[in-house]
């Protein structure tokens, strides 16, 4: 577990130098070595996000949701992509989950 996270440090460095394409190589490495790192998952969906490629940004957020279903940041982005990629029905729904679940936690 260690070095995935050690491998998502170094990817995230990357991502906020905006060396994108090495950010979404080391945030993939770092789900190789362990695919239920969540962090790791919103980093590749930010990375591919700010790359423009909003399929595979939506792809990595909606397996971050499968991850932690009941964070309403996750809800949030992927609300976002959807209203970026103009399914609005979609990020409606996202939004509204995201604030229900704002709402349960007392925020």
């Amino acid at each position: 577990m260690s070095d995935a996270r050690a491998l998502h440090r170094a990817a995230f460095q990357h991502f906020a130098n905006g060396r994108l394409d090495e950010a979404i190589a080391g945030f993939r490495a770092a789900i190789a070595a362990d695919p239920k790192l969540a962090i790791a998952w919103n980093g590749l969906s930010m990375a591919y996000r700010s790359k423009g490629e909003l399929e595979a940004a939506t792809q990595a957020a909606l397996r971050l949701i499968e991850l932690e279903p009941d964070d309403p940041l996750s809800h949030t982005n992927l609300s976002i992509l959807y209203q970026q990629r103009g399914m609005i029905a979609e990020a409606e729904d996202e939004k509204a989950r995201a604030m229900q679940l704002q709402l349960s936690r007392g925020r």
